[in-house]
């Protein structure tokens, strides 16, 4: 279920940065077709747990852009945000977030943020992703970046 609240927050953000959407109406947006890929596909609902955690990971990121795109800045070699496409930045944006400010383990979550990025981006997404990916998760174990959940995770 985590994996399909954070295509959830991948699809909130990335109606929020490519179309302008404020983000309370890319959330209401992305629910909506949410409730009815479910529908069609007869799968599983997400359950409250998970929305709360997809809607964690969007405010989360709201709050704490600022961070999170300077660390992107700094890690990213080559690229500007502008170069990159908007479903790898948004990919990134929340990943790092969630590397920044959540306990998850990093690589369970970057895994799924690979395949976030291979289902919704283009031919060369995955690597991309994964490889900024795994230089931010460097970057944190060697104390060039601080994540504030760091200690939760042991």
């Amino acid at each position: 279920m985590r994996r399909k609240a954070r295509e959830l927050a991948f699809k909130v953000l990335f109606e929020h940065a490519v179309g302008g959407v404020p983000l309370e109406e890319a959330w209401q947006h992305a629910l909506e077709a949410q409730t009815t890929e479910e529908a069609e596909l007869e799968a599983e609902p997400l359950d409250a747990e998970s929305l709360a955690f997809a809607d964690r990971l969007v405010r989360g990121y709201q709050a704490q852009q600022a961070v999170v795109d300077e660390a992107l800045r700094s890690t990213i070699e080559g690229w500007s945000f502008g170069q990159m496409a908007q479903t790898d930045l948004s990919v990134l944006r929340l990943a790092t977030y969630e590397m920044l400010f959540e306990p998850t383990p990093y690589p369970p979550l970057i895994e799924v943020a690979v395949k976030i990025a291979k289902r919704y981006g283009g031919e060369d997404s995955g690597r991309f992703v994964n490889g900024v990916l795994a230089r931010l998760h460097r970057r944190i174990e060697a104390g060039e970046l601080q994540a504030a959940s760091k200690l939760e995770r042991g």
